[in-house]
């Protein structure tokens, strides 16, 4: 991190050299995840470079855990310019497009190599997809392999019946309805108060979140099943972003490159550091076992055709590309 941090700063000096230095427009940026996550800790500094980079012409100021637009109204908010940009969870936008939810097809692209290879195949189309939507992409990064949390031993899929189970996306709403369990919707940063008080009972995750959260205050088991890896995105309103001058832009794709850059390897070495931490919270943290595994895995093949059908020629293009480069 120390690398990145003097590559911002080289970014920065290089910009500001370029373009002087001087108060400019204000760009509030929401996030929908608190402030201490890896996530919003990378937005920040992605911030604080395009702020001293254009010096001052662009000072983007971060608003984590939904305090100026909960997650799911942070996409709408910048398609209409009610904020110029933002972050927010890819697979969250299933629900108007199937396509979305590329990343989070079961056991599709369980680790951190997949999942770049599947970026890699899918980013074209998710770039087409949000142009024709007002917004432009800067940058992505892969949450840590998603586990399952539960206040109890299980061991089987007829464990999990009639568990109220914290969804995020169509994905996961989808996975509670085929194991039997009750799918509620909970935004990231009310996670600790839904486990709390009964609210939820379990989701599937990652340990960053968990983490973050600090689940073993409510729940007791995580069990690593790496069903997915889905990723977070930053993106801007089209008309904003066109309004920037060349050089600003430059400055923000520069920006933006080392923001994703440092994510994805924040995302990497964060995985086996908040696993330790649940278990220092005293949660049992391990794989599941073959059985739930195995039930797991037939599960994921319903809900792949699932996504195949709903994604259309645009989604098998991905999964083919994606294929292509095993």
């Amino acid at each position: 991190m120390k690398r990145f941090t003097s590559l911002l700063a080289a970014t920065a000096l290089t910009a500001v050299a370029a373009t002087g230095a001087w108060a400019g427009e204000k760009w509030d940026m929401p996030m929908a995840y608190s402030a201490t996550n890896f996530h919003s800790a990378t937005g920040a500094e992605f911030a604080k470079c395009v702020t001293t980079g254009t010096g001052g012409d662009i000072e983007i100021v971060t608003h984590p855990s939904g305090s100026l637009f909960k997650g799911a109204d942070i996409k709408r908010a910048i398609q209409t310019g009610q904020a110029p940009i933002g972050e927010r969870l890819l697979s969250g936008h299933q629900n108007e497009n199937a396509v979305f939810g590329f990343d989070s097809i079961p056991f599709l692209a369980t680790s951190f190599e997949d999942s770049a290879k599947l970026w890699k195949a899918a980013k074209p189309t998710m770039e087409k997809i949000l142009d024709e939507q007002n917004l432009v992409l800067l940058y992505a990064v892969p949450w840590p392999p998603q586990g399952l949390y539960f206040k109890k031993e299980v061991n089987s899929v007829a464990d999990m019946k009639g568990t109220k189970f914290r969804s995020y996306n169509n994905a996961t709403a989808r996975l509670a309805e085929l194991t039997g369990m009750l799918p509620v919707t909970i935004e990231a940063a009310e996670i600790s108060q839904a486990f709390a008080t009964g609210v939820a009972e379990s989701m599937i995750s990652s340990g960053a979140t968990g983490y973050d959260r600090k689940v073993w205050e409510s729940l007791t088991h995580f069990y690593e099943v790496d069903a997915w890896l889905p990723r977070n995105y930053v993106m801007v309103n089209k008309d904003v972003w066109s309004g920037a001058s060349d050089a600003n832009k430059n400055v923000i794709k520069g920006c933006a490159e080392l923001a994703e850059y440092a994510g994805n390897w924040r995302s990497v070495e964060y995985t086996t550091f908040t696993l330790n931490g649940l278990r220092a919270g005293g949660m049992t943290v391990g794989p599941a076992g073959d059985g739930l595994t195995g039930e797991l895995k037939t599960i994921g093949e319903t809900m792949t055709m699932e996504w195949l059908e709903a994604a259309g020629e645009e989604g098998k293009a991905i999964v083919d590309g994606y294929k292509a480069m095993q």
